[in-house]
């Protein structure tokens, strides 16, 4: 996926959750949108080379959105919504081989199971050599050692999807979660269990009943983002 036309800056700080104040190559300092509402833990530091994408679209408050920070090993993606596009683009072509041969790709896909609150999966899939399949996308960034973990906070509403991907497995669907890892290190992804217990253990019983876990590394070009290699998924 090519991204938006990339500046270069350095971030002095996040504030609020969602701004960084941002200091341009040109000297120029600006106030960038975070777009990721995580706590960003060891995804950013004062100083730290960042690319922003700029929008001149005039009803947005702000102009500029951080894209990427660099801690020295190379680009972690901060932007929480540019791994489903990246995601959605391998699956159609076939990049992502337990997913390949689907001949329709349904993003943002309503599922509302009988008698249970209904919710929202990021990509649906129909019409393959197996099953239909729901998958949930997760931008994935904590880094502990060699291990790259989720979440990197306290997620009820990740723990609600993986409630409704157990019950679509119920249901006979296929059912996966996709851990996109948006950062260069890390060998193997884990659940964050220091974070969120209580995520820790539903991922466990929910793979116990058929729910798939990918964990999929998203490489940084110059000019977009690609998939790269799968990691292994220690549980326990």
């Amino acid at each position: 996926m090519r991204l938006p036309p990339l500046t270069e800056g350095r971030i002095l700080r996040r504030y609020q959750r969602f701004l960084a104040e941002v200091l341009l190559a040109d000297g120029t300092l600006v106030r960038a949108h975070v777009p990721n509402t995580g706590r960003m833990t060891s995804c950013w530091e004062p100083g730290a080379r960042v690319q922003l994408s700029h929008s001149a679209d005039p009803r947005r408050r702000l102009a500029w959105t951080l894209e990427r920070v660099d801690l020295g090993q190379g680009w972690i993606g901060v932007h929480t919504g540019r791994p489903n596009a990246v995601l959605a683009e391998a699956i159609a072509a076939g990049r992502i081989p337990s997913l390949a041969g689907y001949r329709v790709l349904r993003r943002e896909q309503a599922y509302a199971p009988n008698g249970q609150p209904g919710g929202r999966l990021d990509i649906a899939l129909r019409d393959g050599p197996a099953p239909d399949a729901l998958v949930e996308i997760k931008n994935t960034t904590l880094l502990e050692g060699d291990r790259v973990l989720f979440p990197d906070a306290v997620s009820e509403r990740g723990r609600k999807h993986l409630d409704l991907l157990a019950t679509a497995r119920g249901e006979g669907h296929r059912a996966l979660i996709l851990f996109a890892v948006n950062r260069p290190e890390g060998r193997r992804f884990a659940p964050a269990r220091a974070v969120d217990p209580r995520y820790a253990d539903r991922l466990a019983q929910v793979a116990a009943e058929g729910v798939e876990l990918l964990a999929i590394r998203l490489r940084h070009t110059a000019e977009g983002i690609e998939t790269g290699e799968s990691l292994p998924i220690a549980l326990v």
